[in-house]
This record gives C-alpha cells, structure tokens and sequence, in this order.
C-alpha cells in the first residue's frame, strides 16, 4: 500500500457537511419555519417593530423548532429509531407545550403564526427526513479478522467487509475491528492508525453491535457514557419527579376508564378485578404490583403467560392485554415511588429467583427503578418470559447503559404506537 495515500472520510466536503450539519439545518429551518408564517402575518420587516404579542409568538415557534430538531437528532442516536414515524408526535408535542406555557403565563401571541409554524415544521421536517435518507445509512468498512460473524448479519446499516489493506476509493462513515481481537495483525493495525490520522472513525465491533441490534451483550458488565456502571443520579432524581407530576394528573383523568374496565371484569367472571402480585423491585426491594385482572381464578397454569393463546386469560382479559389497558392501575405504583412509567419490566418473586441462579448479572437490572413499559417491550414485544429472557436481559442493559431522557422519549413514542396498534402487546 503507497504510504502517500490519504483516505476520506463520507461526507466530509465542504458542502456535505454544510447541507447535512446541524447549523444548516437550524439556521435556514428557522428561518423557514418561523420567518415564513410571521412574513406572511406581518409583511416584510416585521422584526423592525415587535410588540409583545409577536415577540412572544416568534420565541415560543423557534423555541419549538429547537426543540424538535435537538430531540430527533438525540433520538436517532438509538436503534429501531425510525424517525419518520415520530415527527409528527414531536413536532405536536413541543408545540403544545409551548401554548401551555403560553397559556398558563396568560402571555399574548398570534394563532395564525403559531399555527403556520407547526404545519411549516411538519413539512420541513419531513421533507428533510425523505431528502437525507439516502445519506444518513451508516456506511461502515469492516476488517475482517475476529468475531465479526454476527455483525455482518444484523440489519440497518451498510456493512461492507474488506478484502485487503485498502479502502479501494471508497468513503466510508467508519471502520469496524474488533480491537481485542489475538490474530489482528501489526499490518491491519497500521492500517487502522492510518484511517484514524485521516479522521475516519474506528470503532470497536461490540460497540457497532449494541448500537444496532439495541442489546448490550450480558457476558460481562459494561460501563456507561459516563464511564461508570451507575445510572445517572441527576437523570433519577428528575425522572421520579415527573414520574410522580404525570401519575398524578392522569390518575384523575384515567379514573372513569379504570372504574369502567374494573366493571366489566366483574361482570365477565366471578372474582376481584384486581390482581395483586409480588415482584422484585428497585435496588433488589419486593413490592406489590397491582393489575386488572386478566385470567380466571380458578386455573392453574405456569409461572408466566403462555402468548394471546393461553388458556387462562379472560375475554375482557384479552382486550385489555391488547389496549394495555390492564396496566393502569400500576399508576399507584408510580406514586408510590415502586415503579417508573419507563423502565425493566418487574418479573415476580419466584422468576427473579430462579434467574438469580441462572442468569450471570440479572440482579444488575434492579439499578433502576422496574416501569410499566420499557425498551425490551417495545422492542421486543411481550414474548414469553422464559424464552426470551436472554434477549430481554440485552434489551435491558442496553437501556441501563444508554439511561437518558431521549431514550426515554423514544420509549414513550414506540409505546404509544403499541397502545393504538396493539402490535407487540402481551
């Protein structure tokens, strides 16, 4: 190979990287997303006199705007992050927390603007979705020496294996190794040393492997962004604080829902509408999670849910299942300070037991607090307990490492298309 050459790296030109950055982005997405509804308000020059009305409704849409675009961009981060379907969630939340602000300081601003900005932010963002598409596909080039076998089967990225010292012309975003790897030999290495001086990222195979498939491999602990195997306290003391806001301002409003679906199950088959189980909590605590009441009393059956076919289950059991409807009176758990909205799902006495023997590190998902949806749900869909723990397990360290807002977010998004669809609910 000529020592001479010089690689480069995808999208590393001048007007690549100004068409596809954040600045570009922020700064002509603001000017279309905020100037365009307030020109055609207002006229040209409506920034040379701004009363409080405008002033308030020009900060409260680039406030939006910001907001949007710094959490798609954090949220993409994230595996099974399919961007298109949650613009428009995005885009609508932040807008209406901006008239609730708006609303709640009785502070003046135009509709008319606002409005045009929310439907300028849903084009924008879209069109930019469908336009960069084609370049926002990872291209990673991957030596082949090492465990590389089951990287080159996930899916989502353009993986492309080497067959020599060489990147044959080809721009990548990336190279992939396994850096630990016995048989990487000095020629790869030098190899590597040179993509790094000419800014091509390598990263470590494992890495690449989590961020795709959305699973942390449970063979050995693995340290978070902060280098540490503590989630962050700051993140913990702020999600239970809206944890406890949000349980109650919906429970008032969840009330007649719960009460009708309680009715029902007593009507349907004799019984309490209440299921009432211990589980393995927070820090390695028992508490008591509260369910609606989905299958018989009268039949026995295994320790956990044998899929929609399960014998056991009831007829307004299945529909709740379904809606998730079942669920709500976990709120109360919520309150309690027991659960999270978001986090590992809380398996029961007996199953944390036997896990405990035969897992390596289950007792580590209790580091947070366990949550009435997560990422394994959503994920993985709520499949058998015993089959799928192994991959469960993943999915929930994955979650631990990566603990933030945004992921939460995600989470929040994907279990809302649950709750419409009904896909993945068990």
């Amino acid at each position: 190979m000529n020592d001479d050459m010089r690689y480069e790296r995808r999208h590393s030109r001048w007007y690549e990287a100004l068409l596809l950055g954040w600045p570009f982005q922020l700064t002509v997405g603001a000017l279309v997303v905020v100037g365009l509804p307030a020109w055609e308000r207002w006229g040209w020059g409506f920034w040379e006199y701004l009363p409080a009305v405008r002033g308030n409704t020009l900060l409260a849409c680039g406030l939006a705007f910001v907001g949007i675009l710094f959490t798609l961009r954090r949220m993409h981060r994230f595996p099974g992050a399919r961007i298109s379907a949650f613009i428009a969630p995005t885009v609508s939340v932040s807008y209406l927390l901006v008239v609730a602000v708006l609303f709640f300081t009785r502070e003046e601003y135009t509709r008319q603007v606002l409005g045009g900005s929310y439907l300028m932010s849903l084009a924008w963002f879209y069109l930019a979705f469908f336009l960069g598409r084609r370049y926002r596909r990872m291209k990673l080039a991957v030596v082949p020496v090492g465990r590389i076998d089951n990287l080159l089967t996930e899916d989502g990225v353009d993986l492309r294996c080497l067959k020599k010292l060489d990147l044959d012309g080809v721009r990548y975003d990336g190279v992939v190794a396994d850096l630990r790897a016995e048989d990487l030999s000095p020629e790869w290495e030098k190899f590597l040393a040179r993509c790094t001086l000419n800014h091509i990222p390598v990263y470590h195979v494992r890495q690449i492997q989590e961020s795709i498939s959305g699973r942390v491999e449970i063979e050995h602990l693995t340290e978070n962004e902060y280098g540490s195997l503590l989630p962050s306290f700051f993140y913990q003391g702020f999600k239970r604080c809206v944890d406890l806001v949000a349980a109650l301002l919906l429970l008032p409003l969840l009330a007649p829902v719960m009460l009708a679906v309680a009715t029902a199950i007593r009507l349907d088959t004799p019984g309490p509408a209440l299921f009432v189980q211990p589980r393995m909590g927070f820090r390695g605590v028992p508490f008591r999670v509260y369910k609606f009441r989905s299958m018989y009393i009268d039949q026995k059956g295994s320790g956990f849910t044998e899929g929609d076919d399960d014998p056991r289950i009831t007829r307004v059991g299945r529909f709740i299942r379904k809606c998730r409807l079942d669920e709500l009176p976990q709120l109360f758990n919520v309150i309690k300070g027991e659960m999270s909205f978001i986090g590992p799902r809380p398996e029961s006495m007996e199953l944390s037991e036997w896990y405990e023997r035969d897992v390596p590190f289950f007792s580590y998902r209790h580091v947070v607090r366990p949550g009435i949806s997560g990422w394994a749900q959503v994920e993985q869909g709520y499949a058998a307990e015993v089959e799928g723990m192994t991959t469960k397990l993943q999915y929930d360290f994955y979650y631990i490492k990566h603990f933030s807002l945004w992921l939460d977010v995600l989470i929040a998004f994907k279990t809302l298309k649950t709750i419409v669809t009904g896909d993945g609910a068990r």
